[in-house]
Parts: C-alpha cells; structure tokens; sequence
C-alpha cells in the first residue's frame, strides 16, 4: 500500500492513525498555494488575508450566535478556529457540511490570545478519500 492508502486504511478501519495526518501529505502542495499551517496563525497580523486547510472535525451552530458557524480544522501541527458568517454558509452549505477536508481564506483575528480566521471563501480539497469524522453540533 502507498502511505495515502495506509492512512486512508487506518481510518476507515479505527477511525485515526499512527501514522502521518493527512496534511502533512499534502503540505508541499498546500505550501505552494499559500496555505498557512495551524501553527503559524498566531505569529500573523491580525487582519491579514490568510490561507489554512485541514480534515474539519467540528462544526457548530449554537443558537446563541445569530446564525454563525464555527469550524474547527485540523492539520499536522494543530488546529484552526473558522468563523463562518450567516450569508456565507447560506452560500456554500453543501462544500461547509459535506466536505470532510477544506482549503478556507479569509481574515486573521488575533484578539485575547484567540486566533481565528474569519471566512471569505471555502475550497474543498479532493485527493484520496480519508474519512476523517467530525462532531457536529447544530
């Protein structure tokens, strides 16, 4: 087996892997478009344009937040905090719920030691089908 199919085997039978995560496959490519890593956001200027990508492994839709959906992406060194806007996941609903990986630009928020990125656009990132599980709470 290639290492993709192995990760790809790993999770499809237990649900996670020993070996590397999924990003970190792809992290030449991702370095290439742009992708920032989980790891280097809180280093970045609040308010910057920003690229991250990673398996979504939460979403959320509180009904205290006026319509807004957080994300959490995982990639090889961390997590990633996305805040979607009402309009925009009225927009993209199907890439937001259905994708299992996503590439997200959008704004850098640095405030209180939170850093979050501020969606704008989604992608979703095909290639080997690793299913990643997420926990969805709408």
């Amino acid at each position: 087996m290639t290492p993709v199919e192995r990760v790809a085997a790993d999770y499809s039978g237990t649900s996670l892997t020993i070996g590397p995560h999924p990003m970190a496959m792809r992290r030449r490519e991702m370095a290439l478009r742009g992708v920032l890593r989980a790891s280097d956001l809180p280093r970045e200027r609040d308010g910057r344009r920003v690229r991250v990508a990673g398996a979504v492994i939460t979403r959320q839709r509180p009904g205290t937040a006026k319509g807004f959906v957080f994300l959490t992406l995982e990639d090889e060194t961390g997590i990633a905090n996305i805040i979607v806007r009402p309009d925009l996941f009225a927009r993209d609903r199907l890439t937001v719920i259905e994708e299992r990986f996503l590439l997200v630009e959008g704004r850098l928020q640095n405030q209180d030691g939170i850093t979050s990125v501020r969606a704008e656009r989604f992608e979703p990132l095909p290639g080997a089908r690793i299913d990643v599980e997420s926990h969805d709470f709408y």
